[in-house]
């Protein structure tokens, strides 16, 4: 991953309706004009989006500043946000 931050995407996490045994590509550069997930505008970035497998159906939060410690979901970074 490059050294530089990821863009915030917005301050708060994204609410996503899950489905059992689905793959989610999270985007971790913060680009992504389908936030939360990736359409590929990292490339060049150095950044990598970061594959979800959902183990059931059910709502998960997604990070959406992009500076979760436990991405691809959310940890509350983004009340620390100025």
């Amino acid at each position: 991953m490059s050294d530089a931050k990821a863009r915030v995407a917005r301050t708060t996490p994204y609410s996503v309706l899950v489905e059992a045994g689905k793959n989610y590509l999270w985007c971790a550069c913060g680009r992504s004009q389908t936030q939360p997930f990736c359409d590929g505008s990292h490339k060049g970035t150095g950044f990598k989006p970061v594959k979800y497998t959902a183990e059931k159906k059910e709502w998960v939060w997604f990070c959406g500043c992009k500076q979760t410690g436990t991405p691809p979901l959310c940890d509350g970074t983004h009340k620390s946000l100025t």
